[in-house]
Order: C-alpha cells, then structure tokens, then sequence
C-alpha cells in the first residue's frame, strides 16, 4: 500500500525505496520461535501468522477453546475473536494476563488483568467498580492495635491532666511565653540537664579546696549584685566555672582568674551589655591584666568546646515557681536558698531541676503554705516530696548557718528589705 500511494503522487519518477522491514511484531516462523505464555495456566500457545497487539493477545488466551494441541482451531477462533474485537468497545475485553518474548531480541510486553470487581462498590455510571481490596496483613493488624492502645493511654493522661488547672492560661496573649511550646521545651531541658552537671572533681585539683570555691562564688555573687546583672548570669558564671574546674587543674593564684573569666562569658551569653574587661579588672583590684583574662577566655572557650547553652537552676525554677502560684516574698526565698546552695560544693551532685525544686519545696516549708507538695507541683517538677527530702535538707541547714557564717554576702544580700527580708525567717521545720 505505501508502495501504491508513493506510485500516485510521484509518477514518473524512479522508485529507489524498498518496503519496510520486519519490526519485530510479527509472531511467525519470519521472526524465529515466540513464546507466548498463558497468564494463568502457563502453558505455551501456537504460533500465528498475524501480528499480537495487546488486546488480541488477552483475548487469545483468555478463550477457552484454545489449545495447544489444535493449531486450525487457534486460526478459527482468532479471526472470530478479531471481528469482535472490532465490533466491541474496550471495557468488553476479558482480564488476562499474557507476556510475550522474542527471542531475537529479547523484548517483553506484560499486560496486567483488570481488580476483580468489587461487591457492593459501583462507580458513576452505575457499574461495579474495579478497586480490588488490600488483604488484612499481619503487620498492619499489630501496627493498629499499637495505635489503639497509645491512643487510649494518651487520652487517659491527657484527661487526668485535664483535672489540674493550667498555669499558663494567663500567658495565652503572650507571644514571649510560648506557651504553644513551653512544655515542650522544658521536657527538653530535663532531658538534657546532666550535660550541666559536673563529677567530684575535687580529688584532681591539687591547690585548690572546697573552701576556696565557696570563697570564690561568695565574691561572684557580691560581683553580680553589684554589677546589676540577669539573674541567669549568676547560675550561668557557676556552671562555667565548675565545668572548667572539672576538666582543668587551676593553681590557687589562677582560681579568681578563672571565675572573673566565667562571668564574662556568661555576661556576654546573657546580657544586654555586658561589662567590659576593664571592668573586671578593676573589680578584682588588677590582680590581673587584660591580656591574662583574654587568654583565659580563649582558653576555657576551648576545653568547654564553646558549649554555653545549658540549663540551669535559673531556667527551671522560674517554671516551678509559677506552678507554686508564687508571690514575690516566696520567690526571693527560693533564689535566697539556691544561691546559699550555690556556694556548697556539696549541692554540685543535685541536678539544676532537682535543685530547684528542691528550693521552692523547702521555701514552702519555711512559709507553712499548706499543701506542702500537691499534684500540680508534681506533675510540673516530676519529683516527690520523698525525691525532695535530702537536697530539702540540705537547705534548711545552709539556713540556719547562714548568719554565723564568715561568708555573709548572700546573708546581707536578702537581708535588705528590697528582697523582703527573707533571710530573717526563721528557717523551715520539714515534715517527718
């Protein structure tokens, strides 16, 4: 036909074309052996001489009365099943399955039955649909119930905690208190937390005691207070000075040093304006030069790897005491009894979360606010009153020395009545 239609349009002119070739969709003795294999039963099927489209093959094999064994009947019923095809829309095609390979080249061509209909299920035009359901599997059986079970148990904390009042509810139009994801992050400090705490590292320093520690934070305190810095700049300068301590042996002339440095990494960490290095020198009657507390700041940057964030007592207490539904003489209480901790290396094995709960509970103590510890406290700290009991205390003791002591800065600091004379209470009675 492409010979005749080139023949009409250029006569005349000499015809140099040949007819195309074979393509390779021909099934025949031409192109060698074909394998066409039945989709469900897998036996072979005779050769044909006509080309196997998609549809015909599914036909083909679809048909019952094909067998392998009468190659005369395979010719009848194709071209009976060719002119139904002819005569017959697509959806009217039976589901098969067939492959067929070349030899010569080795190309396949798979066609995929159609679902089998579901029950029950119809589609726009009335008839069933052909979705075909997903078999029930083991995995997702279990997956399902684990789902269940979570879900149940998660409602039936949240609905618990639904009982106790919430403390951020006065904070909702406070952008400042995220209070979308304040519990979040505070789940994540307690998780965490144990990168602030150091070991004993006493036994490593050779020239250095506890007392001489608690000397040194009694002065960094008296530093702070009159520098008016952040109250985060206090706990942050201690955990510094600790961690270093913990990693580094200081020699007694270098131990001030290494403190005043402390609190110029955490003034600059927390500070708006911090104080400047000539400051510091001066505050510590130059006993050392600029360029010696630079170096230092290198240095401890170095052996602390830069790692400044850490929460503190600071962090976890300012959430503890409003969950304590705390006024101002309760909170100077709590800050007077975590600085006086502050300055015994005994506290050092007390995590920051710990050691504030432990504060608000024996600031409690000390007010006779009744309940002493109940649920909402609970919940927010995660410790009992029994977790509380030896860092509680330890509290009350550091009270009651508190006014004999040779180191009375924090002593005279909440003395003042600007802090409302907290440290003149007489100190807390714990519950047996």
């Amino acid at each position: 036909m492409a010979s005749r239609a080139v023949q009409g349009r250029d006569a005349g002119v000499p015809n140099n074309r040949r007819a195309l070739g074979d393509i390779g969709n021909i099934v025949g003795e031409i192109n060698g052996k074909c394998n066409v294999k039945d989709g469900i039963s897998g036996k072979p099927v005779l050769h044909v001489t006509r080309p196997v489209t998609r549809s015909f093959g599914a036909q083909l094999l679809a048909n019952e009365k094909v067998t392998a064994s009468n190659g005369s009947g395979i010719d009848k019923q194709a071209g009976a099943v060719n002119k139904q095809r002819r005569n017959s829309k697509p959806k009217d095609i039976p589901p098969a399955i067939v492959e067929v390979k070349d030899d010569t080249d080795d190309e396949e061509v798979t066609i995929v039955e159609p679902v089998p209909k579901a029950k029950g299920i119809r589609n726009r035009s009335g008839q069933a649909a052909t979705r075909k359901l997903k078999p029930q599997t083991l995995t997702a059986t279990l997956t399902a119930r684990s789902e269940a079970f979570c879900g149940g148990f998660d409602a039936e904390m949240a609905e618990a905690e639904d009982l106790l009042p919430n403390i951020d509810i006065g904070d909702l139009d406070n952008q400042l208190a995220v209070v979308e994801y304040v519990e979040d992050i505070y789940k994540f400090y307690r998780k965490i937390e144990g990168m602030s705490c150091v070991p004993d590292y006493m036994p490593t320093q050779v020239e250095i005691n506890e007392k001489m520690r608690a000397i040194l934070i009694d002065w960094l305190i008296e530093v702070h207070y009159k520098f008016e810095l952040m109250p985060e700049t206090l706990y942050l300068t201690t955990n510094l000075a600790d961690r270093y301590l913990s990693i580094e042996p200081v020699s007694r002339r270098n131990l001030q040093l290494v403190g005043v440095t402390a609190m110029l990494l955490a003034s600059k960490y927390e500070e708006i304006w911090a104080p400047e290095i000539n400051d510091f020198v001066c505050i510590s009657d130059r006993a050392y030069t600029k360029q010696q507390i630079i170096s230092m700041e290198k240095i401890m940057l170095n052996k602390l790897k830069f790692h400044l964030t850490v929460p503190t007592p600071y962090v976890f207490v300012v959430r503890y005491l409003k969950a304590a539904d705390s006024d101002k003489e309760m909170e100077n209480l709590v800050f007077f009894l975590i600085e006086l901790s502050l300055l015994q290396y005994v506290t050092i094995k007390f995590t920051p979360s710990l050691l504030s709960a432990g504060a608000v509970y024996t600031a409690r103590c000390t007010l006779k606010k009744d309940p002493i510890w109940n649920d909402l406290l609970k919940r927010h700290t995660g410790y009992s009153e029994a977790d509380l009991m030896e860092c509680a205390r330890l509290m009350v003791t550091f009270h009651q020395n508190s006014a004999d002591n040779k180191l009375k800065v924090v002593h005279k600091k909440y003395s003042a009545p600007q802090f409302d004379s907290v440290a003149l209470l007489s100190p807390a009675k714990l519950p047996a």
